[in-house]
């Protein structure tokens, strides 16, 4: 066999409505440093230890996936890089890249490790990520975090762009928070040659408040925009669901997730598993498969591969994403940390 040799592309997976599922999202763990106001409650409960997949569970699950044809895998949490020896699954999970199997191994992080893993995460094959941040104000960032500070992202930040890893800034846009600042946002972010997207709050999991109070329409804040800038439609995907446009005054790309205002249901390529081994083939519908249970089961994976072949069978068409004054309660219950963002 020549190993030099790119494996030939498994066939996609095709859900029942015809869309070819070469996505995966992995949470590799609930946990975080932060506590960020639109995505958990200050006064979390996380899982407990055995509940979670092992780092060689993960890796078996996500290499399955990647026989039955994902080509991109992203890994999420919470955070990422706070689980315990996580770069030893992101080191093993590079040999797919080496392999031609994988097109691209990417990550969400909030920043606040990697000024110690950047390099690591571009040695182990890693060249994009995407990097949380609401805001570029001190106080309103500690606010929005509750437990993370500026300057350590900030340094996190410079230390991958210096690592040579493409950087894109996600920034969710909250009423009356942050609404004034995106602006200076996207300018300081296409100043230092990153792209950023901006995201729709989303309703998942108790946040201890109501998100109507956070809601902002991105339709409102692209009119906004186009009214200090010239905004051009744009055909560039990474693959995810953001639609992106070309700032002519800076020279960057801006993105926007609108789940609520116009979602993205009809193009959708992914499924996401969480790190207990659950596999929500929809972030915003409750239906699950358990893959732990299917791991564990067998050292053989055909009962992995079966229920990931039914679990697909069962994709619907899309999410029930609503938020209003009459619709206060988040449309599934558990947080997106846990299904990973």
């Amino acid at each position: 066999m020549d190993l030099e040799r790119p494996l030939a592309a498994a066939p996609p997976m095709i859900d029942p409505f015809g869309r070819a599922v070469t996505y995966l999202r992995v949470s590799v763990t609930d946990r975080c440093d932060f506590r960020c106001v639109y995505c958990m409650s200050e006064h979390m409960n996380f899982l407990p230890k055995p509940e979670l997949l092992t780092l060689e569970e993960l890796d078996r699950v996500c290499s399955a996936f990647v026989a039955k044809g994902v080509r991109k895998l992203r890994l999420t949490g919470g955070e990422p890089l706070v689980r315990r020896d996580v770069m030893t699954l992101i080191k093993s999970l590079g040999r797919h890249l080496e392999t031609g199997a994988l097109d691209e191994l990417t990550l969400t992080t909030n920043g606040s490790q990697l000024a110690r893993h950047a390099a690591d995460l571009h040695a182990a094959g890693i060249r994009r990520i995407n990097v949380s941040l609401d805001t570029l104000k001190p106080d309103l960032f500690a606010k929005i975090t509750r437990w993370g500070r500026l300057p350590q992202v900030l340094d996190g930040i410079e230390a991958a762009k210096r690592a040579g890893l493409q950087i894109k800034i996600n920034t969710v846009a909250l009423k009356g928070v942050n609404e004034a600042e995106i602006p200076s946002l996207v300018e300081w972010a296409h100043g230092e040659g990153h792209d950023i997207t901006l995201i729709e709050t989303m309703p998942m999991g108790d946040i201890d408040g109501d998100r109507t109070d956070q809601y902002l329409p991105l339709s409102q804040v692209r009119r906004t925009l186009a009214t200090r800038w010239t905004l051009d439609e744009m055909d560039f995907r990474t693959g995810g669901p953001a639609r992106y446009v070309s700032v002519k005054e800076t020279g960057g790309r801006l993105g926007f997730i609108t789940p609520l205002t116009h979602n993205f249901c009809e193009s959708c390529n992914r499924v996401r598993l969480t790190c207990t081994g659950t596999l929500y083939m929809c972030l915003g519908q409750d239906d699950a498969a358990d893959l732990r249970a299917a791991v564990r089961a067998s050292e053989a994976d055909d009962i992995l591969n079966a229920t990931i072949d039914e679990a697909i069978g069962r994709k619907p068409k899309g999410h029930d994403f609503i938020i209003d004054r009459d619709h206060k309660r988040p449309a599934v219950a558990r947080h997106m940390s846990l299904t990973g963002g």
